[in-house]
């Protein structure tokens, strides 16, 4: 307040002051012209007519007019500067009486109020920290052909990793396989193909709902077989690529997206081709869709959500062709999936705490008298269980949900021997779920530990001669333990162990597999 009434007052005696000094200069410059104009009008020719004399004298008469009435507007005009600077001054004086009055510093009692230079400190490291932060956030604008604002993100990942034991992947496994069609035992490698490169457009408001649009990609649509050491030249491969119209409680949802009856997943930076725990019990799939998303407020901290749509009907099979698209069985039944989800939130100390129930079918046509219904249920649940513990999850039970990642990616099953007794054809009944529980030891620094399980129902395989999947083996179960810690020394930077292990059961044995794993990641 002390700082403020000086500079009022500086501020009003400089405008006084500027005032009258100003009238000071007019006036002296008046009187320098009244006193050279005679001069110049004798330093004029030596014999001049009685005409021109006259001539002069009015022009004479005149400037003195002229400098008469300016000299008299400045004296208006500093009168006006005086009056204004005295209501300045009673308000100044008026805001003095009301501000209380300053502590002698001298009276300041020991450690309570800082001195000003430490003040000035203080304010002076947290301008040169806030800078800091604003030089590490500035991002150059990305140039659009469109007027619209675009901006680009991304993550260049590097993954090493040593595996025990045979795998279906050497570099993000999902489960363990047995000897006869994979590598070796024991193998050391490293990769970049999980890096990703996304773009996100901000469009017009169209309807009184904002407009966007992203796209996702990375680099593990497989590897090119015609260049030496093509495994470390992965394949540019699309994840999601969507478009949106949010208005403020409801949302219109259009393209390729993740899987929304299934909105959380387990924290890695191990495995992100295939979301951590794919096919252990995680329900994943980025899949063409259009939903529709609408949001309740119950109340300040909590919430409610509905979500339903329709996806693209896939049921888990590789492609017939590398080139051509043919129908997959979902697709051939000629209809979509659908799906919904209900979700309730509320934020407790500045977390969320949610549950979601969801709901999946599928028509499948898979040959002539080969038809089949998928469905699915499933809960989700993240649970703050204190400032530094979540504890986070999904179950599902299902049926012919290979596409959406459950049966361990297997929908239905076939029996090899055709002249055997029984059915030759069965939809797949399975179960699974995982449950997370991360460690916020600092802001920068945290733990994760995971376990999942994906469990085809025992009945159904020993109901069919000989059962075969679409897989190298018919895969009976598959359950994978993770543990991790991740590590943020900035906003832009991670470093990140982790160390899984899978147990997956076939027709015939047990397969067993370790896999560590060492990441470092810039994101931008």
């Amino acid at each position: 307040m002390g700082m403020h009434i000086i500079d009022r007052e500086g501020s009003l005696n400089h405008s006084a002051s500027f005032a009258i000094l100003r009238s000071k200069q007019l006036l002296f410059c008046a009187a320098i012209l009244i006193a050279c104009r005679p001069v110049s009008a004798q330093q004029a020719p030596s014999e001049p007519s009685d005409k021109t004399l006259a001539q002069s004298i009015d022009e004479l008469r005149e400037q003195v007019q002229e400098l008469r009435a300016t000299v008299a507007e400045m004296k208006s005009e500093a009168s006006e500067y005086r009056s204004q600077s005295e209501e300045l001054r009673k308000e100044l004086e008026k805001l003095r009486g009301n501000a209380p009055a300053p502590v002698p510093e001298a009276a300041a009692p020991q450690g309570g109020t800082t001195s000003v230079e430490q003040r000035l400190s203080n304010v002076e490291e947290s301008t040169q920290l806030q800078a800091g932060e604003l030089r590490t956030q500035y991002q150059s604008k990305v140039e659009s052909a469109s007027k619209y604002r675009v901006r680009l993100s991304g993550l260049v990942l590097m993954n090493l990793f040593r595996n025990s034991g045979f795998v279906d992947n050497q570099d993000f496994p999902t489960y363990a396989a047995n000897t006869s069609n994979y590598g070796q035992r024991e193998t050391f490698g490293a990769t970049l193909r999980q890096s990703e490169l996304g773009l996100e457009v901000f469009g017009p408001t169209i309807a009184g709902a904002k407009s966007s649009g992203q796209i996702q990609v990375d680099f593990g649509g497989g590897f090119p077989t015609d260049a030496l050491n093509g495994v470390n030249h992965g394949l540019l491969r699309l994840r999601t690529a969507s478009m949106r119209l949010d208005w403020d409680n409801t949302s219109i949802i259009a393209g390729q997206d993740n899987l929304f009856i299934s909105p959380i997943a387990p924290t890695s930076f191990a495995s992100l081709v295939v979301p951590s725990l794919g096919y252990s019990g995680n329900l994943w799939s980025w899949t063409p869709q259009v939903r529709i998303e609408h949001r309740f407020s119950l109340s300040e901290d909590q919430s409610l959500s509905l979500q339903a749509g329709i996806l693209d009907n896939v049921t888990g099979e590789p492609p017939a062709l590398i080139s051509n698209r043919l129908p997959l069985a979902g697709e051939s039944s000629a209809q979509p999936a659908y799906a919904a989800r209900t979700g309730w939130t509320r934020t407790i100390n500045g977390k969320p705490l949610s549950f979601g129930a969801s709901g999946y079918f599928s028509k499948q046509h898979w040959g002539p008298f080969w038809d089949a219904s998928g469905w699915a249920v499933a809960s989700d649940w993240r649970v703050p269980l204190s400032s530094r513990l979540e504890l986070s999850g999904e179950l599902y039970r299902g049926l012919a949900v290979g596409g959406i990642g459950g049966g361990v990616g297997q929908s239905v099953i076939f029996s090899s021997n055709l002249n055997g007794p029984g059915p030759f054809f069965r939809p797949l009944n399975s179960a699974g779920g995982w449950s997370q529980l991360k460690v916020i030891a600092t802001p920068k620094l945290e733990f994760n530990a995971a376990f999942g399980m994906d469990s085809p129902f025992s009945t159904d395989i020993h109901a069919l001669s000989l059962p075969v999947s679409y897989y190298p083996q018919l895969l009976t179960s598959n359950r994978t333990e993770m543990a991790n810690f991740i590590f943020r020394p900035r906003s832009d930077l991670l470093v990140s162990g982790e160390y899984r292990s899978l147990r997956t059961t076939q027709i015939g044995g047990l397969n067993t597999a370790g896999q560590v794993n060492v990441v470092m990641g810039v994101l931008f």
